[in-house]
């Protein structure tokens, strides 16, 4: 294959690393793979229109995009647009796409598994035509995110910090607010503090990914209107991995949802795959299942068409 490396030398662990060490080490096992490979190290503002511009090649196989969930969600946007594939190397901190992947976490070791593996088409979902791989959401989540950007940080670690105190300040002023939707023939109002929708339903894990990227479904959770004690109980269920338990929670699986917000503030948000945006009063949401190729672990592809057969006797 023919691909370009794209590593935002902005993003999480690239900070701490020495990027040109990085660069031809990554050029090295991509080539003695065999493939035709060049890296790029770039600054996090420019990275985007650069894998556009890439990704326009008609010699162009794929692009591997290193860098934070905010760099992987916009580069498996600029994948699925051009129909190329596109190889995760996980420098941020969370790291959700790669996880639901099964990746390695480590910059060094992923390197090899991508080099060496297999391209596996997995879904994607679009919010008003905008492609997001991790999850849509709007109120106590967006409130969140929005106070923890008032916060200065520099470093992984003082990011989680920020988020910590930008979560404890959502608990003692969680928001309320109306959503009208139309999952598939389910139509129904409710009031709520809270709206999450995943690409896939959300795995048995403390972290909120994807288990499965190929199920075809959107995870769709809504949190009835909380007080700061219900608030923080859902924190500790989500924590212990068990937030499905939660009276206050209710789950629905759905290929396509539409959601209208009725009394919606004008200086309302939502967020996508962590990054902060306007939320619009109407947003249509719909699964694109099987439209994004991702390099994976070689055997990966077979192993969960294993799992899914086997599900499904």
């Amino acid at each position: 294959m023919k691909l370009i490396g794209f590593f935002n030398r902005d993003g999480g662990t690239f900070r701490t690393t020495d990027m040109a060490v990085y660069e031809q080490r990554a050029e090295q096992v991509f080539r003695e793979a065999g493939h035709d490979f060049e890296g790029i190290v770039i600054a996090g503002r420019d990275i985007v229109p650069a894998m556009q511009r890439a990704a326009r090649r008609d010699d162009i196989d794929g692009i591997v995009a290193g860098g934070g969930d905010g760099t992987i969600s916009a580069a498996a946007s600029v994948a699925w647009r051009n129909g190329i594939a596109l190889g995760v190397i996980p420098a941020g901190t969370m790291n959700l796409f790669a996880r639901s992947l099964r990746l390695p976490l480590d910059i060094w070791n992923v390197l090899d598994v991508l080099a060496y593996g297999d391209v596996e088409h997995v879904d994607i979902r679009s919010a008003n035509g905008r492609p997001f791989i991790h999850q849509f959401s709007a109120g106590m989540h967006a409130r969140m995110v929005r106070y923890r950007n008032n916060f200065t940080y520099r470093s992984r670690i003082g990011k989680m910090s920020a988020s910590m105190r930008a979560a404890f300040g959502v608990v003692f002023n969680p928001p309320e607010f109306d959503v009208e939707f139309c999952a598939d023939e389910i139509r129904e109002r409710r009031h709520v503090s809270a709206i999450s929708v995943s690409n896939n339903p959300f795995g048995q894990n403390t972290l909120f990914y994807a288990d499965d990227l190929t199920t075809g479904t959107l995870g769709f959770y809504t949190a009835k209107p909380m007080k700061p004690l219900g608030v923080a109980r859902l924190a500790v269920d989500m924590l212990r991995g068990r937030f499905r338990e939660n009276a206050d929670l209710k789950v629905m699986h759905t290929q396509m949802l539409d959601l209208h917000f009725p009394k919606m503030s004008p200086k309302a948000n939502c967020v996508m795959d962590g990054e902060l945006s306007p939320l619009a009063q109407d947003v249509s949401l719909r699964a694109h299942p099987g439209e994004l190729k991702v390099m994976v672990r070689q055997g990966t592809a077979r192993r969960l068409a294993r799992e899914a057969e086997s599900e499904a006797v």
